[in-house]
């Protein structure tokens, strides 16, 4: 794998943990990364399955906890679009830093 497709898989990774932050579902997830970082579905699905094999302890816990909580307050189109449009040049930004680092 070269630099930019791992460097690519990293964002995307970076994203689905924001988003489990802010306690999304794996689906909530994919829509988000689809409609605001036009990030494919199947690229997030695929990262997600990746994170729940090496994590599969946290994301146990995490989703019975979603289970439990039941349907609880989903963030607007508005409040996800700017999360998301943050969370990507954030990324951007860290990245740049690291660049400068090296």
């Amino acid at each position: 794998m070269d630099d930019s497709s791992a460097s690519y898989i990293h964002m995307v990774q970076h994203l689905i943990e924001k988003c489990l932050i802010f306690r999304m579902s794996k689906e909530e997830c994919m829509e988000a990364l689809s409609k605001h970082a036009n990030i494919k579905p199947i690229i997030t699905s695929t990262v997600w399955k990746e994170l729940e094999k090496e994590n599969k302890e946290f994301f146990e816990s995490y989703s019975q906890s979603q289970s439990s909580t039941g349907a609880s307050r989903q963030m607007s189109e508005s409040e996800t679009s700017e999360l998301i449009q943050k969370m990507i040049s954030d990324n951007t930004s860290n990245n740049s830093d690291k660049d400068d680092d090296e």
